[in-house]
C-alpha cells in the first residue's frame, strides 16, 4: 500500500503534517496504480464483457437467474433442474459444476435472490447481446418440461425488463418458445401486415443480428442460444415464405 508508506516517510521527514500528506499522495498512486491494473487484468469472459467480470461471479449470477425461472411457477421441476445441471457439466466439467451448485446454495442460504440486482449488476458488464441470449437460455429451461407457464412467462419478462431489453427483442425470443398465430412474423419482429419487401428486409436485418459471429464468447449456453435462435429466423422467414409465395 504506498499510501502508509508514503505516510511513514512524510512523518519521518516531517512528522505530523508530513504524514498526512504522504497519505494523500500515496492514496492518488494506489488508485493510478489499481486503475491500471483493472485494465490489464484478464478473464475468458473479456470477449463479452464492457468491464472485468470473473468466471465466478458471472455462474454465480446465472445459477442465480435459472433458480428464479425453475421457481417462478411454484414447484420446482426436476427436468428443468436437470436441463440447467446437464448445461453446467457440459461447460465446466462435473467436478467444478457440483462445486457451483454447492456454492450456491451456500449463498441461497444466507441471501435472498433479487432478479432486479443480479440484472443491474449484469447491465454494467456484459454487452446487450450476452443478455438477450441470457433470456433465451431462461426460456429454453423453462420449456425443458416440455411447456412454458404464465408464471414462467411474467418471471422471464421482467428478467428481460430489468436487463434493458427492447419489447420486440423480448416478444421475438418468446415466440421461439410460446407459439402463437403470427410466430414467425413476431421472431421476424413485424406485423402480419407487413409487404413482401419487408418480410425480406425484416429477415436480412434479424439473419445478421443474431448471426452466432455477433456473439464472441466462450460461454457455451451463449453459443448455443445463438446459434438456436439463429436457426429459428430461418425457419420463421421460411414459413412466411411458403405461407406467402416468396420466391
Amino acid at each position: 500500500m504506498l499510501k502508509w508508506l508514503f505516510a511513514i516517510i512524510g512523518s519521518v521527514f516531517y512528522k505530523i503534517p508530513g504524514g498526512i500528506a504522504g497519505f494523500f499522495i500515496g492514496s492518488l498512486l494506489d488508485n493510478l496504480v489499481g486503475t491500471k491494473a483493472n485494465k490489464s487484468r484478464g478473464s475468458v469472459f473479456n470477449d463479452m464483457t464492457r468491464q472485468s467480470v470473473s468466471p465466478a461471479d458471472f455462474e454465480m449470477q446465472l445459477i442465480s437467474l435459472c433458480s428464479i425461472v425453475i421457481k417462478a411457477d411454484g414447484k420446482v421441476s426436476k427436468t428443468e433442474l436437470d436441463y440447467v445441471r446437464q448445461y453446467f457439466v457440459q461447460t465446466y466439467g462435473k467436478e467444478k459444476a457440483n462445486a457451483i451448485f454447492r456454492t450456491f446454495n451456500e449463498v441461497n442460504k444466507k441471501h435472498e435472490i433479487s432478479a432486479k440486482r443480479i440484472c443491474y449488476y449484469l447491465n454494467q458488464r456484459v454487452r446487450y447481446e450476452v443478455r438477450l441470449q441470457l433470456v433465451h437460455f431462461l426460456f429454453g429451461i423453462a420449456q425443458a418440461d416440455g411447456s412454458v407457464t404464465a408464471a414462467e412467462v411474467e418471471v422471464i419478462r421482467d428478467i428481460a425488463a430489468y436487463f434493458k431489453l427492447g419489447k420486440r427483442d423480448y416478444e421475438s425470443v418468446k415466440a421461439m418458445f410460446v407459439a402463437s398465430a403470427d410466430t414467425a412474423y413476431k421472431i421476424l419482429e413485424i406485423d402480419k401486415s407487413a409487404t413482401d419487401d419487408e418480410v425480406k428486409k425484416a429477415y436480412r436485418s434479424m439473419a445478421k443480428k443474431y448471426h452466432p459471429d455477433k456473439v464472441v464468447t466462450q460461454n457455451e449456453a451463449i453459443k448455443k442460444g445463438a446459434e438456436e435462435k439463429f436457426k429459428e429466423v430461418q425457419k420463421a422467414y421460411e414459413t412466411i415464405q411458403k405461407e406467402r409465395g416468396i420466391s
